[in-house]
């Protein structure tokens, strides 16, 4: 009888000893692959999909205007309201898009102008908290009104080299200044700052005709402008 009860001691601690062993051996072996899943998918390269979908949020965004703007005068219409883009390290570049209207006067109906205008400011000086100036702002624009009254080639009932300018296009240069407001956060709504600019201006018909005609005084080629910039971003 011993022996058997000996060997069956034994056969029990055996099976003890198998049945912990094989428990410990399974929580190690989930860890393990745990570890390695995650590790292969941390270090899985990322796809051409994802590439491409950063590079058109990241067009996108450029393309939202950062500024809104109204100007009166200028050579492009009685009133122009347009939208634009500031750019540069120091946001000293800025591209805008206006459409202005010019009234009837003695014309048949209202026409409608577009002008583009690149505007280059070399620097700012800080005033206070919330003031700051631009003392130089240029730049140049280009400007065409819809009407059928003005053309981009002579006709041809003119004789040849009667007119040398289209009537329909003018190419403009500025010189002007800046003044801007920065909002307190507290107290902003749709923009973040307001800037009050003017502008003097004159265009390449203009220009032509001052050198060439010497009576010419510079209130017959020169133009004031002035109006309101608003900055969103």
């Amino acid at each position: 009888m011993k022996p058997l009860y000996f060997k069956t001691i034994a056969l029990c601690l055996f099976v003890l000893l198998f049945s912990r062993q094989e428990g410990e051996a399974q929580p190690q072996r989930d860890t393990t692959g745990g570890a390695c899943q995650d590790t292969i998918w941390k270090r899985e390269p990322q796809y051409r999909y994802d590439s491409r979908l950063q590079r058109y949020i990241k067009v996108h965004s450029a393309l939202i205007p950062t500024h809104q703007m109204v100007q009166l005068y200028g050579g492009m219409g009685l009133v122009s309201f347009g939208v634009g883009w500031d750019y540069g390290r120091r946001d000293q570049w800025a591209t805008d898009v206006l459409i202005g209207f010019v009234p009837k006067y003695e014309a048949d109906r209202v026409r409608v102008t577009l002008t583009l205008k690149e505007t280059y400011n070399p620097w700012r000086l800080r005033v206070n908290e919330h003031f700051s100036a631009v003392p130089l702002t240029c730049g140049l624009y280009l400007n065409t009104i819809f009407s059928n009254d003005y053309w981009g080639r002579q006709p041809e009932y003119y004789p040849k080299g009667y007119y040398t300018f289209s009537t329909r296009a003018r190419l403009h240069v500025f010189l002007g200044q800046r003044l801007d407001y920065e909002i307190p956060p507290e107290r902003r709504f749709f923009v973040r700052a307001i800037g009050a600019f003017y502008e003097i201006s004159t265009c390449d018909m203009y220009l032509i005709s001052a050198f060439g005609n010497r009576s010419l005084q510079p209130r017959d080629f020169l133009r004031f402008s002035f109006g309101l910039k608003f900055r969103i971003f």
